[in-house]
C-alpha cells in the first residue's frame, strides 16, 4: 500500500505551526496559526465564474432569502452580501434607467408598507410609476409623513414632473404633487402601481407581509431594494 502525507503550512506567514479550527459551513477544515494568528480553510476552494454570480444574483431576486440562497447554491452569506453590495455600486442612477418622458404621460402614486428587523421599525416604499412604460420613476424609503412624500417628490426626474398623477386620498400627496388628483381604488387609476406593489413582494422575501425573510439592516433594505427596480426598469426597455 502506498500512502501519501500532505503538509500544509499558514498562507499567511508560511508557518507550519498550525492547529484545527473547527469546520466552515462546507464542512471545509479550518486551522489557526499559533505565529501569525490568521485563520483560513486548508484548502483553497474554487471561486465563482461570473456566469455563477450573475444566476445567483437573479435567484435571490425570485423570493429567495439569503439563507436560502446559501442552502442552494451554497454560497456564504458573507459573500453573498459582498456581491450585492458590489453589484449596487456599479449601478448608475435610477434616471438612466428611464425611457424619455412625453407629454401625455401619467405617473401612479402610492406607498407600501414594510420594515427592518423589527414590525415596530416600519419603512414606507413611496413610488412613482409611469403607466406607459411601467417603469418606476422614482422612490423614497421612510415614514408616512408629508416630508416623505416631499421626498419622493425631490427624486422625479425634471422631465416628468410636469405630468399628471393619481394616488390615493393619502393627504401628503396633494400637500406636494402639484397635478395631482386623488381616487379611490376602484377608479382602476392606480391600478398599475398597485399591481408593481404585489410583484414587489412576490420577488422579493423581505418586502413579504407575513414572513420570516426580513431586513435587519436599513442598508440593505434600501440597497436590494434599488437593485430590484433598476433591473426591473431595464427588463421592460429588453
Amino acid at each position: 500500500m502506498i500512502e501519501k502525507t500532505v503538509k500544509f503550512c499558514c498562507r499567511n506567514c508560511g508557518s507550519e505551526n498550525i492547529v484545527k479550527n473547527g469546520l466552515d459551513y462546507k464542512k471545509s477544515q479550518k486551522f489557526r496559526c499559533n505565529d501569525c494568528k490568521c485563520y483560513g480553510t486548508v484548502e483553497l476552494t474554487n471561486g465563482y465564474s461570473f456566469e455563477k454570480k450573475v444566476e445567483i444574483l437573479k435567484a435571490y431576486q425570485e423570493r429567495s432569502s439569503m439563507r436560502g440562497i446559501q442552502r442552494v447554491f451554497g454560497v456564504a452569506l458573507t459573500t453573498l452580501a459582498r456581491w450585492l453590495t458590489k453589484f449596487g455600486d456599479c449601478l448608475p442612477s435610477l434616471e438612466e434607467s428611464l425611457q424619455e418622458a412625453k407629454p401625455d404621460d401619467v405617473l401612479e402614486l402610492d406607498e407600501l408598507w414594510s420594515f427592518v428587523y423589527s414590525k415596530d421599525n416600519k419603512r414606507w416604499v413611496w413610488i412613482a410609476l409611469c403607466r406607459r412604460t411601467r417603469q418606476v420613476v422614482a422612490y423614497y424609503v421612510g415614514d408616512r409623513s408629508a416630508e416623505s412624500a416631499n421626498e419622493l417628490w425631490k427624486r422625479i426626474p425634471e422631465k416628468y414632473r410636469g405630468c399628471n398623477s393619481f394616488s390615493d386620498y393619502w393627504e401628503a400627496y396633494n400637500n406636494v404633487f402639484p397635478n395631482n388628483e386623488a381616487v379611490g381604488k376602484d377608479s382602476g387609476e392606480t391600478n398599475h402601481v398597485e399591481r408593481w406593489n404585489n410583484t414587489l413582494r412576490q420577488r422579493l422575501g423581505r418586502f413579504v407581509r407575513k414572513s420570516l425573510s426580513f431586513s435587519k439592516s436599513d442598508y440593505f433594505h434600501n440597497l436590494v431594494l434599488f437593485i430590484f427596480i433598476f433591473s426591473y426598469n431595464m427588463n421592460l426597455i429588453s
